[in-house]
């Protein structure tokens, strides 16, 4: 996967990282909206991911109940 469409587990643990280097300060103001702004796009990235897994359930839990 690309940087910008890491996997699930890319995404977070990069996002995990990010908080912590915000949380732990000494970051000038453009430095901190970089960061900021990465921040959000995997927060994004992890949502995307966990909405599609959430729709690969329903959609085979939906198949289960047609088959019975």
């Amino acid at each position: 996967m690309s940087d910008d469409n890491p996997s699930y587990e890319a995404a977070r643990e990069e996002l995990i990282e990010v908080v912590r280097t915000l949380e732990a300060g000494g970051t000038g103001l453009e430095e901190s909206l970089a960061l900021w702004e990465r921040g959000e796009r995997l927060a994004t990235t992890c949502q995307e991911w966990l909405d599609g897994a959430r729709a690969r359930l329903d959609a085979a839990r939906s198949d289960d109940v047609v088959e019975d």
